[in-house]
């Protein structure tokens, strides 16, 4: 690419037009919902963790726009799966992040789309259908809530930290999991579990959150939403970088108490999660 920057900020607009596109689709049917329509749910890994109709034409919505918008550029999507480009662009979609969060009428749910080159997110949006809102970010050019630029908060100590996660679907790692938060919950201020990984690591780059890890996330969660904290001067491990966390944990976190937050969650044993 001739001017990285520019071709990041192109990708970051198709990214917000395209989720904003989804957004709207999946808020209608979230309206439809509310008013006692009818819709399909099934199961995939677990009973727990399940995708709906409105998943599905989220995801297709996507790659129809994409198609007109990017032809020939790969999509990864949570529902209809894909396989990445090597060397080019590849678009990575979750239709609805936070999909219990839709069926029983919570607002914490969001559209992620990101546009990838050889596995590292470049460009990347995250709109909420409920509220509007729109998370934006582009490597080297910073993140913004609705045009807003972000930036992470300073917490002075991490007992003061606000600090998010969440859980897997299936019961045996859910156990494990919760042994390592009630580890950690009298080190900080609070846990919070809101439920759709994209929006928890978006707060994180607002400062509505301190910091943020979980595990077992695929790319579709946290491609856009990890981009939008690293932007904004998150520290930020993805799957795969921190082995003393576990191969499959996300972390996010605002610098200052990035190192200890880390210290703490592997003396935990969360590695072994």
């Amino acid at each position: 690419m001739a001017d990285v920057g520019a071709e990041e900020l192109v990708l970051k607009t198709v990214a917000e037009q395209v989720a904003a596109d989804a957004a709207e689709s999946v808020r209608a049917a979230w309206g439809a919902l509310r008013d006692g329509g009818d819709l399909r749910v099934d199961t995939k890994s677990a009973d727990t963790d399940v995708v709906t109709a409105a998943d599905r034409e989220s995801e297709e919505l996507v790659r129809q726009r994409l198609a007109q918008l990017r032809p020939g550029e790969p999509v990864l999507g949570e529902e209809a799966g894909g396989e990445a480009a090597e060397g080019g662009v590849t678009w990575v979609v979750d239709p609805i992040d936070g999909t219990v969060n839709f069926l029983y009428g919570l607002p914490g749910f969001a559209v992620s789309l990101a546009a990838q080159v050889d596995g590292v997110s470049v460009a990347g949006a995250v709109i909420e259908p409920v509220s509007g809102r729109r998370w934006t970010a582009a490597r080297g050019e910073g993140a913004w809530l609705d045009g807003r630029r972000l930036s992470v908060s300073e917490p002075a100590r991490l007992d003061l930290a606000l600090v998010g996660t969440g859980f897997a679907y299936l019961r045996e790692r859910r156990l494990r999991q919760g042994r390592l938060v009630a580890g950690l919950l009298g080190e900080v201020r609070d846990i919070r579990r809101l439920g759709a990984a994209s929006l928890d690591l978006c707060a994180v780059g607002a400062g509505r959150l301190d910091a943020y890890f979980e595990h077992g996330l695929n790319r579709w969660d946290w491609a856009a939403g990890a981009l939008v904290a690293e932007e904004a001067g998150a520290r930020v491990l993805l799957p795969g970088s921190a082995p003393d966390l576990g191969e499959d944990a996300t972390f996010a976190s605002a610098p200052p108490i990035a190192a200890e937050l880390r210290e703490r969650l592997a003396a935990a044993g969360a590695a072994e999660v």
